[in-house]
């Protein structure tokens, strides 16, 4: 969320800066401003009433003490219209400070000058490539057909359980999975990420402090009974840990990792692009979370695409890097990175991870801050990737890995699953 003081002094600024998003927010941004205009005079209406209001009262008490009832009664009729007057006031500001809070909600983050202007996915910009794609033979096929022939992946059944969008893993394919998950735990928490296991379960404050709600309500599950949703990723959870925390500045950087699975409703998601793990409903994810001091979330995000890059070399996949456009990036993201692996058997490019900066937007939704040299609140900035989501990983892993002997396990997985390969 956008801080008002931000609005109030850069206004033109960050209405030119939205374009790069295809948003005219000139209306909205002036609709913030007047409702604000309103809040803070309805606040001095108020403050002065309740100042006069308690001058009244400490008049009575002496007039009362001096044995003058009468006068004291008299100036009783008036702090009953001044209490009358504080609540009308009292119920105009919160309307005023809830509209504006809902307004607030519908701004997106500010993107950051190397987010390039664009429309859609097609607009995004590609930053970096490695690896080499393997030639497949004629026969090669698709991870579903893969899953189907070697029985480590049950479509039919999820869909018998519960409905499409909810595999069921079997044998050696959820040896693989368990691998994946603590393949990359490991590599995360070598490079100072400390693990934590979080609730797969949120309260809308949660859901509200890092964007998801408003939103994305659509795509979130939600339990009616109980007013509690089900995570779409581990950095929902990881990253309330600080809503209403104030920090030092000497308890920067703050890193996490956590496994969760995440539950996506997808909706409108339909066609032969979402078949077998390319699109499911619940999966599994690796997530990296970054509290830092802002003169360094920069850095960080550069640190955090390069682990990245690690992971995928490690597992000796072909990938790319895509900067996001004005057009495809993330509601509250300032700078999202999108890592993409190269599916040779469906020959097209499948995204494995984001790497985002919000900088202080998820902060101020938080109330997360920290205390600068000078003993002053200042407004952190968070951080979060994927390290990695499991789905097109082994989507990729199947896919490409697979030889006329079966599905050969990239090297560093192997201590991990106990076999090399799936025949």
């Amino acid at each position: 969320m956008l801080q008002l003081q931000r609005i109030r002094d850069e206004k033109d600024i960050i209405i030119v800066a939205l374009q790069k998003r295809n948003i005219d927010a000139a209306t909205l941004l002036e609709d913030v401003l007047q409702l604000d205009e309103k809040r803070r005079a309805t606040q001095t209406k108020l403050d002065n009433t309740l100042a006069e209001s308690n001058k009244l009262s400490k008049e009575i008490g002496l007039l009362f003490k001096s044995g003058k009832a009468q006068e004291a009664n008299i100036l009783k009729e008036k702090t009953g219209d001044l209490k009358e007057d504080s609540k009308r006031l009292g119920d105009e500001l919160n309307t005023a400070m809830e509209e504006l809070q809902n307004l607030l909600y519908q701004i997106p983050n500010i993107p950051h000058d190397l987010v390039p202007a664009g429309n859609t996915e097609k607009d995004n910009e590609e930053v970096f490539k490695e690896g080499e794609i393997p030639t497949l033979t004629a026969d090669a096929l698709p991870h579903w057909e893969l899953a189907k022939k070697y029985g480590i992946i049950d479509f039919e059944l999820g869909v018998k359980i519960t409905g499409a969008g909810f595999p069921v893993y079997k044998g050696k394919g959820a040896r693989l999975q368990r691998a994946l998950i603590a393949y990359f735990l490991d590599k995360n928490t070598e490079v100072g990420y400390s693990e934590i296991q979080v609730p797969y379960l949120v309260n809308e404050a949660s859901g509200y402090g890092t964007g998801q709600l408003p939103d994305k309500e659509g795509q979130m599950y939600h339990i009616g009974a109980d007013d509690l949703y089900l995570i779409p990723t581990a950095e929902v959870p990881v990253t309330n840990i600080f809503r209403d925390v104030i920090l030092n500045e000497s308890d920067f950087p703050i890193c996490y990792t956590g496994y969760t699975p995440c539950f996506r409703r997808e909706a409108g998601s339909y066609g032969a692009h979402v078949r077998g793990l390319n699109r499911l409903h619940q999966f599994d994810k690796v997530e990296i979370v970054r509290v830092e001091h802002p003169s360094n979330s920069y850095q960080a995000l550069d640190g955090m695409v390069e682990h990245v890059k690690t992971l995928l070399r490690e597992l000796k996949l072909p990938y790319r890097i895509l900067r996001l456009c004005g057009g495809d990036l993330g509601f509250t993201s300032a700078l999202t990175y999108d890592f993409e692996v190269f599916s040779t058997a469906q020959d097209r490019w499948l995204e494995i991870s984001s790497v985002s900066n919000f900088e202080a937007y998820q902060a101020n939704r938080l109330k997360l801050r920290f205390k600068d040299h000078n003993g002053k609140n200042q407004l952190a900035h968070t951080l979060n990737g994927s390290s990695l989501a499991l789905p097109r990983v082994l989507a990729g892993i199947l896919e490409n890995c697979q030889t006329s002997q079966g599905i050969r396990i990239p090297d560093v997985l192997v201590p991990y699953c106990g076999f090399d390969i799936i025949n």
